[in-house]
């Protein structure tokens, strides 16, 4: 049996023997949008709690618009000349809209990867493309404090536009449910203090601070709060296929829009499985998520819901970048160090988290739950002991291993696509 898993931009393939009971956990077809161009601009016409984008934008006459940085495949190059086009039918001059790359802590993107954010040299050449950096004070201004107190301090170029739009791509989300809509703001140009409070263990831990859950999530009910501190925020939610291209597409009110994007795939992301694997395969999603070990996490989070107690998960990443931030190494480190155990006793008592070890503080739930084993041809072998996890060169040994080991009953669950699919054991009955 030959399975193609998502594995930097070419894939990875898969010889499994045809004796092994094996099943391949994918969504089902998803509708496609026949002409891209035209669903675009009858969303940005048609729109669910708010104008069309032309009526919003006429009188306006600053524009900010937030896409998201490069470890998201969304289809910007389809969809910000709509967006523009119909900016400047209603009067909005070119020098007067600003494209901001909602990187969080993320590194910034620029040169070759600015114009592959964007999707075109006649975007650059239009309108000023700009980069969030989330450590510099000055860029920040504070809009307000939460319920639960959170101070929000976010990026001025979006706070003091006279018409703010944020274009997503909506898919499952390890901490905030599901991406896109609200979560481009939260954390995408946020002040690393705010980021680091919204990211602590105390949300962190909460047990429906995971993959597709918005219903009593902490972290999205913050997100809520923060974007009715901003005032009107208009939203454009892209949902893509397994091949990249476009399935759905729906413009306005930020919240009312995002909840129907993330209705519509719920449908296709969710999977459900009649029981537990005893052995899972993986993937981290392919170009653009698997250029770090950081972004890899996600995949071993979202296949954890499958994994027998015990169990042994595979993951394929190409992680071409390496491990991720310097801070990231940090975390890393103190992982080493103290073990799943002290490393959560270490970070549970901060309202703030250090930068970036919640990526660290998510690896521990699929560590808890079995062993896990990376095979990657890109992570240089003095990184792999930071990874907390085997890593491997021969996935055929060890996958042949396992299976002599326990036997022809052993079931096994392959996830090509990775944290794009949210597989889950259906409770019996239903």
């Amino acid at each position: 049996m030959q399975v193609t898993m998502n594995y930097g931009r070419h894939g990875l393939m898969l010889e499994l023997p045809d004796a092994w009971d094996v099943q391949v956990i994918e969504k089902r077809s998803m509708p496609l949008e026949p002409k891209p161009e035209q669903a675009v601009e009858k969303a940005l016409s048609t729109p669910i709690g708010s104008g069309p984008l032309v009526e919003e934008a006429r009188g306006k006459r600053r524009v900010c618009i937030l896409i998201c940085d490069i470890t998201r495949p969304v289809p910007n190059g389809l969809v910000l000349p709509q967006v523009l086009r119909a900016l400047m039918a209603a009067g909005i001059e070119p020098r007067n809209i600003e494209i901001l790359i909602a990187t969080g802590l993320h590194r910034p993107n620029l040169d070759e990867e600015m114009r592959e954010v964007v999707g075109s040299d006649h975007i650059l050449q239009t309108v000023k493309v700009s980069n969030h950096y989330g450590r510099r004070d000055e860029d920040h201004v504070r809009v307000g404090v939460t319920s639960r107190g959170t101070e929000v301090l976010l990026d001025r170029r979006f706070v003091e536009a006279d018409l703010k739009l944020v274009i997503g791509l909506v898919e499952p989300h390890l901490m905030a449910g599901y991406s896109g809509g609200r979560k481009v703001i939260t954390p995408g140009i946020c002040h690393e203090q705010t980021i680091r409070r919204l990211h602590s263990a105390a949300y962190m831990e909460h047990p429906k601070a995971t993959n597709c859950v918005l219903e009593g999530n902490p972290l999205h009910q913050e997100q809520l709060e923060i974007v009715h501190l901003l005032g009107t925020v208009l939203g454009i939610n892209t949902i893509i296929d397994p091949h990249r291209r476009l399935s759905f597409v729906n413009f306005g009110n930020i919240v009312d829009a995002h909840l129907q994007a993330v209705d519509f795939i719920r449908d296709y992301a969710e999977v459900a499985v009649p029981g537990p694997f005893g052995t899972v395969i993986t993937s981290s999603a392919g170009y653009p998520l698997d250029k770090t070990y950081y972004q890899t996490v996600k995949g071993m989070v979202a296949a954890r819901e499958i994994l027998a107690s015990g169990g042994d998960l595979f993951i394929v990443s190409e992680i071409s970048e390496g491990m991720g931030s310097v801070h990231y190494l940090e975390a890393q480190k103190l992982l080493s160090d103290l073990g799943p155990d002290g490393f959560l006793n270490e970070i549970e008592t901060r309202q703030h988290a250090r930068i970036d070890e919640w990526q660290t503080e998510m690896q521990l739930r699929p560590m808890r739950r079995g062993r896990i084993r990376l095979f990657s041809r890109g992570l240089d072998r003095s990184d792999h002991a930071l990874t907390g996890i085997d890593v491997i060169d021969d996935l055929d040994v060890f996958l042949n291993a396992v299976h002599e080991s326990v036997g022809s009953e052993q079931r096994l669950a392959v996830i090509p696509e990775g944290p794009y699919v949210m597989p889950f054991v259906q409770p019996r009955g239903r």
